[in-house]
């Protein structure tokens, strides 16, 4: 069958790491008995909150929760994908790390977000990411059985590029798990998601961050999924917690591509050469 049911888990995590791995668990057990084979977490699932948190909060990738969600994604026969955890990283930083656990049990694919949320909103918080965070440098597509799940982490969503390179390694589903801002959401998410969707005729599913921490931390929510015509086929409009399903029919993607072949029709020849630039 070329059709798999998804499930976009949004979440409102803080700064209380048991309390966001129970709510972790209820909702997997939720979206795994509406049927769902593939789960996406939203970022920083598992901890969002202070950077003082920071150390208590961080997973390496064989810690006692990633083990217990492999037991889980085991015993239900799913695929788990934590959206993103903070993961120890060298000097005493940290990489916002996206983990993906298959119906084994074990880790099938890894991937540290690239682009880092360095940013100063008008009217919103001054957020720099890489104050802590180390940016990864891998891309990653990994096979979900007829997916090929290309990954990516939130700020991401911004830089076409990567997509582009995640297609033409074969994806045909791009993840976008994520704890947007609430200041820039309402005029920049729902248009970034479905560009992806449109210009790589590709699904994109994401799962997201909703509401305000206690610490003052805002976000969007509106966690959706989206085909690869770029049509919105499940959004959430919930304030706080919600599972999203959606059944893919992946053959849409060829379809698509089939239609209006921008694949085929790139013209990398030129995009590699110098750009002219006329002064008035």
């Amino acid at each position: 069958m070329s059709t798999v049911r998804v499930a976009a888990i949004q979440m409102t995590s803080g700064s209380d790491v048991a309390a966001n791995q129970e709510s972790i668990f209820r909702l997997i057990d939720r979206a795994s008995e509406l049927g769902a084979t593939y789960l996406q977490l939203p970022e920083y699932s598992t901890y969002w909150g202070p950077r003082s948190g920071y150390e208590a909060a961080a997973k390496t990738l064989d810690d006692g929760f990633i083990r217990q969600l492999g037991l889980v994604a085991k015993g239900r026969g799913v695929t788990v994908h934590v959206g993103s955890m903070l993961e120890p990283a060298p000097e005493g930083r940290f990489f916002n790390t996206s983990v993906v656990i298959g119906p084994s049990g074990d880790v099938v694919a890894v991937y540290r977000k690239v682009h880092l949320f360095d940013a100063q909103p008008p009217g919103g918080v001054t957020y720099f990411e890489s104050e802590f965070i180390s940016a990864g440098s891998q891309m990653r597509v990994v096979a979900v059985g007829e997916m090929r799940l290309g990954l990516s982490i939130c700020f991401d969503v911004r830089f076409a590029e990567l997509y582009r390179a995640l297609v033409l390694a074969g994806a045909n589903v791009l993840a976008v798990p994520a704890a947007f801002s609430a200041q820039t959401g309402p005029a920049h998410w729902e248009v970034l998601v479905r560009a992806r969707a449109i210009e790589n005729h590709a699904f994109v599913i994401a799962a997201t961050q909703v509401g305000t921490t206690r610490e003052g931390l805002a976000t969007h929510g509106h966690s959706m999924v989206v085909d690869p015509w770029g049509q919105i086929i499940a959004e959430s409009k919930s304030v706080g917690e919600d599972v999203l399903i959606a059944d893919l029919d992946l053959e849409q993607v060829e379809s698509r591509r089939g239609q209006i072949e921008v694949l085929r029709l790139r013209r990398p020849d030129v995009y590699g050469g110098d750009v002219a630039v006329s002064d008035e």
